[in-house]
């Protein structure tokens, strides 16, 4: 029986759900708070500059032609991928750079050259990573978080060790070379938590990485979210803007709909995309699953300060991804998880998309895209903005040789409070819950609702977890979950 079905918010995790549900039949209708879809991955256009305003990575490439292959298309029926040489640059100090390469037959040789048996330690590293990754997509990312048994089969029984060890420690016993130990280290930031708190199983993200390659599609990331809104809309699916879902409507623990700009909208089912946390305060405090407790014990990914800046100028000391690693990178992680507080050194990354891709700025000119990862809640204000300002572009200036301050012509920052305003995001967090032991899998927030029939979520908070093509495929789950209900 197909049903109307009311979906919250528009990130990857709520378009792959529509496509998904409208393909099977439902009416399906996404209703989005802000002025564009896109949720995090929202893109805004000034003074000729464009700018992704979240993800800049495109990684995992297999997983998006895994998405657009059930529609029966191709991913570049919608748009062109152009993998990145280097794939991102991380600087240590003054002039002193690694570039990271296009295959991993390069980055071995900038392993050498690092440290003495270094290329045949990466390559027994990223074998075990490759394997892993080949469990993940085909074992275990693609299962609904249910029930443990989920992960249980004589693949997983072989890695069962890997749940109970840490990336941080599998790194430091391979490689002595401290610049190596953090080029390895930092793919896991992705999943949002400390290499020493990130389950060994996880390096299966160094081979997203060194194995699968940094990709860009032309025109930015938000093609994709353009290429996924083309396909819903091709499917039926309903698109509403500037539509505030201000609560869930239950009857008899039954969803009945939702109110979205002070109307009523009758619904058979609810999914919503929308911060988990903040979709639960629609509901009367009897319906929710979690407490305000639960949510406060657990271990949130980082928030970030971002800089969008356009330049008057052309650089080239600089890569399309570039990694500030030239303070004490333990230190920060420590204040973003264990001691929380604006970071005393702060590591950075910046991005310059008019690199790869001219159409991105006006001829002459560069888009700049900084972030600064800080832990959630923190304290919030114009002043502290400026103040980070200073320290990251001053930092840039020194370590690339680049000088830009004086050619900024366009400036638009984005930090904690935003992520409360645009997204509701619990605590400003930017990349939801991270991929802990025990926020893995079956121990994260649930798909379907306990407490109210035909109320379900997805998105980075609950299974697989955050990132983009993580999301793609919890919406991909719920909508399984859906149908089988």
């Amino acid at each position: 029986m197909h049903k109307k079905i009311s979906i919250i918010g528009s990130g990857f995790s709520s378009l792959s759900a529509a496509c998904y549900l409208a393909k099977a039949g439902h009416q399906v209708e996404v209703f989005e708070k802000n002025e564009s879809i896109g949720g995090r991955a929202r893109q805004f256009k000034a003074e000729g500059f464009t700018f992704d305003m979240g993800p800049s990575w495109y990684w995992m490439p297999d997983v998006f032609e895994r998405f657009f292959k059930d529609f029966g298309h191709q991913v570049s029926d919608f748009y062109q991928l152009e993998k990145l040489n280097p794939a991102y640059s991380v600087y240590f100090g003054k002039n002193d750079k690694i570039d990271i390469e296009d295959s991993l037959e390069k980055i071995a040789k900038v392993f050498e050259a690092e440290e003495e048996k270094a290329s045949i330690k990466l390559k027994k590293f990223m074998e075990e990573a490759a394997e892993n990754y080949d469990i993940a997509i085909k074992d275990l990312v693609y299962k609904p978080g249910v029930s443990p048994l989920e992960l249980v089969n004589w693949k997983t029984a072989t890695k069962i060790d890997q749940f109970f060890g840490n990336i941080s420690n599998d790194v430091d016993k391979g490689f002595q070379n401290e610049r190596l130990r953090q080029i390895l280290k930092f793919p896991v930031l992705f999943l949002g938590a400390k290499p020493s708190d990130t389950p060994s199983f996880y390096n299966f993200m160094n081979h997203a990485d060194f194995g699968l390659g940094t990709w860009h599609p032309e025109g930015g990331m938000y093609q994709v979210v353009a290429a996924m809104e083309k396909l819903a809309n091709s499917l039926g699916v309903q698109f509403h803007t500037k539509a505030n879902v201000e609560s869930i409507k239950v009857e008899n623990n039954q969803v009945k709909g939702i109110v979205c700009n002070e109307k009523f909208i009758e619904s058979h089912v609810v999914l919503s995309g929308a911060d988990y946390h903040h979709t639960e305060t629609l509901l009367e405090e009897k319906h929710r699953q979690y407490s305000e407790n639960y949510w406060k014990k657990k271990t949130f990914a980082p928030s970030s300060l971002l800089f969008y800046l356009g330049l008057d100028k052309k650089l080239t000391n600089v890569n399309h991804h570039n990694l500030f690693f030239d303070v004490d990178f333990d230190k920060h992680a420590e204040e973003i998880y264990s001691d929380p507080k604006w970071p005393s050194e702060p590591l950075f990354y910046a991005n310059f998309t008019s690199l790869t891709d001219p159409s991105t700025a006006p001829e002459g000119c560069e888009n700049a895209f900084f972030l600064v990862p800080i832990a959630p809640g923190l304290q919030d204000t114009p002043e502290l903005r400026e103040q980070y300002f200073d320290i990251v572009i001053a930092r840039f200036e020194e370590l690339t040789g680049e000088n830009i301050k004086n050619n900024i012509t366009f400036k638009r920052t984005f930090c904690v409070d935003d992520f409360k305003n645009d997204y509701n995001s619990y605590g400003g967090n930017a990349y939801g819950m991270a991929n802990t032991l025990l926020q893995t899998a079956f121990l994260r927030p649930k798909l379907k609702s306990k407490k109210v029939n035909n109320l379900f979520f997805t998105g980075q908070l609950t299974v697989p977890g955050p990132g983009v093509p993580p999301a793609l495929i919890s919406g991909k789950l719920v909508s399984e979950l859906i149908e089988k209900n």
